[in-house]
């Protein structure tokens, strides 16, 4: 049995004896805090795109079948970010809101409706992807829920992931449930589950304000213990139930 099977299969079928989460941390207690932090070296695979062995062999087989079932050309225009990489997205947010007029605390609750505090984001882990459906001709926005709705460019994609994406192991992350908390939906945003449903839980064993704190992100300086804990229970652990193991 290969290494996806097996985590596939301790995922769905655990023994009474020892619990999921247990297992599966024992399972990866490799995972050094660097690449739950994006600060890591990990061996990712793909074409303009970076991500995990088995997250992209699953990938390759869904893009096929999208495109054989639908004619959707699934694309991925974000998959693996570094720490150094999401600093960047944080800091041109930052400072753009910041000319805005914006004071700092505003400023931080605008950048975390769609984008993560650096090292804290799932895109660290070489398991999650952004996708569009590169057939129609893209609109100059891509990553707006507009375009996935069912007039929009990429209902076609949208319908299709809806109905299958569950088949290859993947789940959209930030559901539009109106009763969770955090992101706004992100029908984009999709994770691989037997990889990334371990890595959340060895993730939730970091103390995140400390780690944030020596950092030194700019804005870091409002990062009270409360903040952080609701924007953990929201932002990190409020996502689709099928991703939480």
């Amino acid at each position: 049995m290969n290494r996806k099977n097996f985590i596939q299969n301790t995922l769905l079928g655990i023994g009474a004896l020892i619990t999921p989460t247990n297992f599966i941390w024992n399972l990866l207690e490799d995972i050094s805090t660097k690449e739950l932090l994006g600060k890591g070296s990990p061996t990712l695979y793909g074409k303009n795109y970076k991500l995990r062995q088995e997250a992209y062999q699953d990938f390759l087989l869904m893009k096929k079948a999208a495109y054989q079932e639908a004619g959707v050309n699934i694309q991925i225009v974000s998959s693996y970010r570094s720490f150094s990489h999401q600093k960047r997205i944080w800091n041109r947010k930052y400072n753009n809101y910041l000319q805005q007029g914006l004071s700092p605390t505003v400023a931080i609750q605008k950048i975390i409706e769609y984008s993560t505090i650096p090292g804290t984001s799932r895109h660290h882990w070489g398991t999650d992807i952004d996708i569009i459906d590169g057939t129609p001709k893209t609109p100059s926005d891509l990553l707006i829920a507009e375009n996935y709705n069912k007039n929009g460019v990429f209902s076609n994609l949208n319908t299709w992931m809806t109905n299958n994406a569950h088949k290859y192991n993947f789940y959209v992350v930030y559901t539009d449930n109106p009763n969770r908390k955090g992101f706004k939906p992100e029908p984009w945003h999709f994770s691989y589950a037997p990889l990334s449903i371990p890595y959340l839980q060895k993730y939730k064993t970091l103390d995140i304000l400390s780690i944030l704190q020596k950092e030194s992100l700019i804005g870091s300086e409002h990062f009270s213990k409360q903040f952080i804990q609701e924007y953990v229970f929201a932002n990190v652990l409020d996502i689709n139930p099928h991703l939480l193991g």
